[in-house]
Order: structure tokens, then sequence, then C-alpha cells
């Protein structure tokens, strides 16, 4: 699984839909967002660095956080398929030895991009919890995608005995909930910028607690 950082990939992404001066805030603020970060960059800066008047860009998006979502959000629902697709490749294709192992790394990748992007992941959950329409928008698609490869993921481990024989639902709930709700407590609530590799492995044993196949009881 690897790493990206959002700020240079959608600084990389032209889009035919916006017009040259909407081109011109887009680069200019990406570009600022990637140097400075993005609580440390104002609009006046984007404007500045985009040759435009500061009420150009209120008009375009309201605001910075919009700003923000306009870039993120179609860039989010746009890739996250193929990254949900390379994780279940590389399961399928033995780069993992247990669901043990997977759960580890997925859990450290996940940590490690929102580390890395957690200006935007600030935002972007800050959204989320005030307007219901962005709610509903990013998390049934994200369940959806994500849910239809962590079934089939699912069902392997089971086939393997390495998971305990219960639907396969309860088991995603599980998963969502835990990795869920362990990384947003971390990043928004304690306002954390990392998680260590000891808080890593104690979510690992939560999960496995609950989902792993005991070894049979002699009789």
């Amino acid at each position: 699984m690897t790493t990206r950082n959002l700020f240079n990939e959608i600084l990389a992404v032209k889009s035919a839909q916006r017009t040259e001066k909407q081109q011109r805030i887009v680069e200019a603020a990406i570009r600022l967002f990637a140097e400075k970060g993005y609580s440390n960059t104002s609009t006046a800066e984007i404007a500045k660095a985009a040759d435009v008047s500061e009420a150009s860009i209120f008009k375009q998006y309201g605001t910075k956080d919009k700003l923000l979502l306009s870039l993120v959000v179609p860039y989010i629902k746009e890739m996250f398929p193929y990254e949900a697709d390379e994780t279940m490749n590389q399961v399928f294709s033995g780069a993992y030895s247990d669901f043990e192992a997977f759960l580890r790394a997925l859990l450290k990748n996940r940590i490690a991009f929102i580390t890395e992007n957690r200006d935007i992941f600030l935002v972007l959950i800050k959204e989320i919890i005030y307007k219901e329409e962005l709610k509903n928008e990013l998390f049934p698609y994200i369940a959806e995608v994500a849910a239809t490869r962590l079934t089939k993921i699912v069902e392997l481990f089971q086939e393997r005995d390495e998971l305990a024989d219960m639907p396969t639902r309860s088991i995603l709930k599980l998963l969502f909930t835990v990795i869920g709700g362990f990384v947003a407590s971390r990043f928004v609530l304690l306002n954390r910028e990392s998680i260590d590799d000891e808080e890593v492995e104690d979510v690992v044993r939560m999960v496995l607690d609950g989902i792993r196949k005991l070894p049979a009881k002699n009789s």
C-alpha cells in the first residue's frame, strides 16, 4: 500500500470544466496549501498568487474550506475505487501472510495517509459533521466501495479458517466502527499529529479478539 500527498496529486489534474481564472485559483491554492499548510494560507495570498481579486475567490467558492472541498471531494470519489482495488489485489496476490498482517498494514497505511494529508482530513471531517448534504454524498459512496472489496477479503480469510464463521456484514461493521472511531478520535478529538505503533497494535488485538476464529475445544 502506498501513501500519497493529495495536494500534489490534485495539482497535477487539470479539469476541462474550469475556466482559465478558476484554474489559476486552483493551482495557486494547492501550491500554497502544499508549501505552507492549509491553515497557514489565506485567501488573500491565494488571490495574489493567482493574479485575481480576493472577491473573485469568494464569488467562485465562497470560503477557503469550500474551495478545498471543491477539489478534494471529486478527487476522492474518482480515486477511491482504484485505491481500494489496489489493496484487494495485494491481498489476493499473497502480499499478506494472514489477516492480522493485512489489518496491521491497512491501519498503518491509513494513519500515514491521514498524517500526510492532515489538513485536508480535518477540514473534511469538520464539514461532514456540520453538513448533512456532504455526509450523505460521501459516506454511502465510501462505505459501498470499501464494503464491496472488504467483503471479498473477509471471505478469503474465513475460507482459510482465520476468521470466525459469522456474517460478513457483522465483521465489516466491527472493522468500520473500531478503525473509523480510532482514527477520528485521535486526529480530530485529541488533535494528534500522529499515532504510534503501540496504539496500532492495541487496535489490531481488539479487532482480532472480536473476529478471530478460536481453536476448537477438545471434548
